[in-house]
């Protein structure tokens, strides 16, 4: 169980920080994606790390 949290923590983490950049414009890619220099994308982002945050802190207790 230890391992899914850490791994579905590690994932949430990094989706969420994609999202963060694309929401804000600093990643732009794909290209075509909907989600560039839209910022309710970046909000999204912010509360999906700190999800992935929560489960990697989880897998550590």
């Amino acid at each position: 169980m230890r391992r899914f949290l850490l791994v579905a923590g590690l994932f949430a983490l990094a989706v969420g920080l994609l999202w963060i950049g694309q929401g804000t414009g600093t990643v732009a890619w794909p290209r075509s994606s909907f989600m560039v220099n839209q910022l309710q994308w970046a909000g999204y982002g912010a509360a999906m790390a700190g999800f992935g945050l929560v489960l990697i802190w989880q897998s550590n207790q």
